[in-house]
């Protein structure tokens, strides 16, 4: 039941419920970067790696710091007046997402100059990616859509963030294909650029609606 379950959040993650073309989160590096796939490519495992370790690391701080340490004021505080500390997790989230950001930065840096350069200011941009504050956020809000009512669990956080980190690639390496073809096509002067790649992108969005049809 588990396995089946982990199944249905990696799909509802991808296809169902994809971060970009249904969630409308990261729309910025999603436009930025997708003009050639090499850069597309390169900016979707980043974005993998990020969301996966985002994931876990953001839930073992909610539910080993946060949530207790709420508990433990409770309990040793009079009635009504122990501080609710989970309102930090917003905080907390983006302190841990904004030291991953520069830990692959850094790699990249390192290992791929060229690739680098090419992701230029949107890699360090992952850092205010709302899409990835959103999987972090979403995996200790849980998700009645699929069954799971209360937080995710360790496993199934780090699978919604995998899982949406990959639906982010594949989003990324199809409208860096277009867009490339496009660059070859004639186009109205006042479509060339963002114009007609918002325009693929809301045609994509209606194509992937497709999947909420989808019985898991």
């Amino acid at each position: 039941m588990e396995l089946k379950l982990l199944l249905i959040i990696a799909v509802y993650s991808i296809f169902i419920q994809n971060f970009v073309l249904t969630r409308f989160l990261g729309l910025c590096p999603f436009i930025g970067v997708s003009k050639k796939m090499s850069s597309a490519v390169g900016m979707g495992f980043a974005v993998i790696f990020v969301m996966t370790l985002a994931s876990i690391v953001t839930w073992l701080v909610y539910n080993y710091f946060l949530d207790p340490t709420t508990s433990i004021l409770k309990y040793f505080s009079p009635e009504g007046t122990a501080p609710d500390l989970t309102f930090l997790r917003t905080i907390a989230f983006i302190l841990v997402i904004a030291s991953l950001v520069q830990f692959i930065e850094m790699f990249i840096q390192k290992t791929s100059p060229s690739l680098y350069r090419a992701l230029g200011i949107y890699l360090p941009l992952i850092t205010t990616n709302c899409a990835v504050l959103g999987v972090a956020l979403l995996n200790i809000e849980g998700n009645p859509s699929i069954g799971i009512e209360g937080k995710f669990t360790f496993i199934q956080s780090g699978v919604q963030g995998f899982s949406a980190g990959a639906g982010f690639l594949i989003i990324l390496i199809l409208i860096s294909g277009l867009r490339e073809k496009l660059e070859l096509k004639e186009i109205p002067e006042s479509l060339k650029g963002v114009p007609i790649a918002f325009i693929t992108a809301g045609l994509m969005a209606i194509a992937f609606l497709g999947f909420s049809g989808l019985t898991l």
